[in-house]
């Protein structure tokens, strides 16, 4: 059995400013990796799986114009890609419609695994 916690935290001038920034990045990855599967898949009939993104997403990190990814932890933009997997998993088995852009205004989410962090 897994169990999964809640949390609520007040965090510190400097631990909301980290957490706003990985809210934006987890969204910047998802939709950019959402927009080269649709583009492969259009342009041509090829399906792009969690591991090209995942390489992508190592590129991305070493190119100067997206080199802020790295000022944050990258378990959540990897969980980010995770769940864009499942979304595709899902429409391809007709559970669910075509995998939506994120939007900045409702809210956004990451996911930390237990190795990602600590807490006191």
């Amino acid at each position: 059995m897994e169990k999964a916690y809640s949390f609520r935290f007040y965090p510190t001038p400097e631990q909301e400013s980290l957490l706003r920034r990985t809210l934006g990045y987890v969204r910047l990855v998802y939709n950019k990796a959402l927009h080269l599967r649709t583009q492969a898949w259009y342009e041509r009939q090829e399906r792009v799986g969690y591991a090209q993104t995942s390489s992508m997403l190592t590129d991305w990190k070493k190119q100067e114009e997206l080199d802020f990814l790295n000022e944050v932890s990258c378990v959540p933009l990897q969980q980010g890609l995770r769940h864009l997997q499942t979304a595709f998993t899902n429409f391809f088995a007709g559970r669910t419609k075509y995998p939506n852009f994120k939007k900045k205004h409702q809210g956004g989410s990451a996911e930390f695994t237990k190795s990602a962090f600590k807490f006191k």
